[in-house]
Parts: C-alpha cells; sequence; structure tokens
C-alpha cells in the first residue's frame, strides 16, 4: 500500500509514518516544516515540503496516485485561532477542500481525517458521543467541523471514501510544548527547567487524554474499517489538571510548584468523549491510561 501522510513530520504524524512503515507501507509525506521537523521522520519516509493549500501539494497527490491519504496537518492552536481566525480558517478549511480535490484526481480509495474532540464545545454531558450537537467555541472548533462537511460532501458528490477521526487531547513523545491541546508537553518543559506550571482559573477543568500510539492504532485500523463513518479516539475518562499534575508529581519525585491565573476565552470546561463506536466498529481500545501514558511521555522528555 502506499499512504501519504500530511503533516506527517510533526507531532501525531511522525508517530503514523514509522507505524506506517514498520508495516511495510510506501510512505509520502506532505508537510511545510512550520511546526513539523524533519528530525522527527523516517529515514524510509519521501518527504515533500509543500504547503497543503499550494497547488504544489495538489500536485503530490496527483502524481503519487497513493492508496489512502491521511489528512493531519492542520493549524491546531486554539488561541491563535481566535486571534486569527482567517488564517486560521484558510489552512483547516481551504488546505483541506485542497487535498480533497487533488484525491478525487488521483482515484485514493480513502481519506481519513485527523478532527478534533472541539467540534463539540463545552459539553455538559459527562460522556460527548458522535451523534451529540457540534457547538464549538473556538474558531478552530468551527474550522475542523467545516472540514468534516466537505469531506462528507465530497463523498456523497464524487464517491471518495472517509473516516473521520475526532481525537481527544492527545500527548506524548515529540508532541512541542505549545498551544492548549499541549499541556503536558508544557508541564514537562516546565518541570524539566525546574519552572512553575500555570494553571489557568481553577484547575478543575478535565479533558480526555489520549496518548499518542493509540491514536497512531486507530488510523491503522481505519484503513480497513470504518467507511463514511465517524469515531471518537478517546479513553473515556476524565482528567483533571489538578489530578495532572498530582500524577506528574508522582512520577518526577520532585516538588512541583504552579501559578494560578485567569482563564482563556475559547477555552472548553469539560471535554471527554465516548468512544464505545470505535471499539465496536474500529475494533479498537486505548492500551494507555492517564498514568502509564504520563510514565512514558516523561521518560522520553527525561531521556539522556
Amino acid at each position: 500500500m502506499k499512504a501519504i501522510v500530511t503533516g506527517g513530520a510533526g507531532f501525531i504524524g511522525s508517530h503514523l509514518v514509522v507505524e506506517l512503515i514498520e508495516k511495510g507501507h510506501e510512505v509520502h509525506i506532505l508537510d511545510n516544516l512550520v511546526s513539523g521537523h524533519l528530525k522527527n521522520v523516517h529515514p524510509s519516509a519521501v518527504v515533500h515540503i509543500e504547503d497543503i493549500q499550494s497547488n504544489e501539494a495538489k500536485q503530490v497527490i496527483i502524481k503519487e496516485q497513493p492508496d489512502v491519504v491521511f489528512h493531519l496537518a492542520a493549524q491546531a492552536d486554539v488561541g491563535k485561532s481566535i486571534l486569527e481566525p482567517r488564517m486560521d480558517a484558510s489552512v483547516n478549511i481551504n488546505g483541506t477542500i485542497n487535498i480533497l480535490e487533488a484525491c478525487h484526481e488521483a482515484s485514493v480509495k480513502k481519506i481519513i481525517f485527523a478532527s478534533t474532540s472541539a467540534v463539540y464545545g463545552d459539553v455538559k454531558a459527562k460522556l460527548a458521543p458522535e451523534n451529540i450537537a457540534t457547538v464549538p467555541i473556538s474558531y478552530y472548533g468551527l474550522s475542523k467541523l467545516s472540514a468534516e462537511g466537505y469531506i462528507r460532501l465530497f463523498y456523497q458528490l464524487y464517491a471518495l471514501p472517509f473516516t473521520i477521526l475526532r481525537y481527544g487531547n492527545v500527548y506524548g513523545p515529540r508532541q512541542l510544548p505549545k498551544g492548549e491541546g499541549g499541556v503536558i508537553a508544557i508541564f514537562l518543559d516546565r518541570i524539566k527547567k525546574g519552572q512553575a506550571l500555570t494553571i489557568f482559573g481553577d484547575g478543575q477543568q478535565t479533558r480526555d487524554f489520549i496518548h499518542v500510539k493509540d491514536v497512531v492504532r486507530a488510523n491503522m485500523a481505519a484503513i480497513d474499517r470504518g467507511d463514511q463513518e465517524i469515531f471518537n479516539v478517546s479513553t473515556s475518562s476524565r482528567t483533571s489538571l489538578t489530578q495532572l499534575i498530582d500524577h506528574l508529581q508522582s512520577i518526577h519525585g520532585y516538588p512541583i510548584t504552579t501559578v494560578n491565573i485567569s482563564s482563556k476565552h475559547g477555552d472548553i470546561k469539560h471535554s471527554c468523549l465516548d468512544h464505545k463506536k470505535a471499539v465496536q466498529l474500529l475494533g479498537w481500545k486505548p492500551y494507555f491510561d492517564i498514568y502509564q501514558g504520563l510514565q512514558d511521555t516523561y521518560s522520553y522528555s527525561f531521556r539522556p
């Protein structure tokens, strides 16, 4: 199988590329290296340094005619989306349309799209299933939801098969310490530097933290399963920032100081996704609980 991974030099994409290559697949990467790094790239992958909004990226897909396209490249910073909604929409909506047009022209067998829990907004339900109302409270969530709509329409109009994966808060080795979604990477970076951890609000906001290796396994399962379906990729378990810090304190073994400041616009108070559908139809379930995942990520961050 030949696969193209947009954003394949980034955090999640680079882990997916490794798994694909280890399974014997030919892999091409489309990445503009704005947040990705060549040091993350598996040596057997073919790298095309292009922006997903460009005609050059489109032509790579048309020329290579991959079997599957994993579309992970995105503007994924919630705060940046609030400050620059036009840029956020350009990357996440126009960039996705460009990739979809290329997939249609290249007769790609399937596109697998990395979406987000941010499409749901501030959910009141304890667990959010895929069919709950989607009411984003950030431009990032809105742009990703819009991209999902274009993917569904491309199937209806051109029979381009798809699977949409809505990730919880992904964490793990190689994550950059920035953005709301990268709170674990930010915390570990600050712990390593001996700095205080900044908590927005009261620290009781909760997230559904999912390890990057579990996300990769969901992407791999979607190659042959889950056609024309949307799946939550999550642990279905809530972890508050206070609990997260307690776990990190236990793993680190030394005192960690914290500072509380006001919460940010666009922040979601609680987010936890119901993953039953993925378990049933993708044959997938997460391996890592939050403590195991934090141990793995801590070991990577503090490696010699």
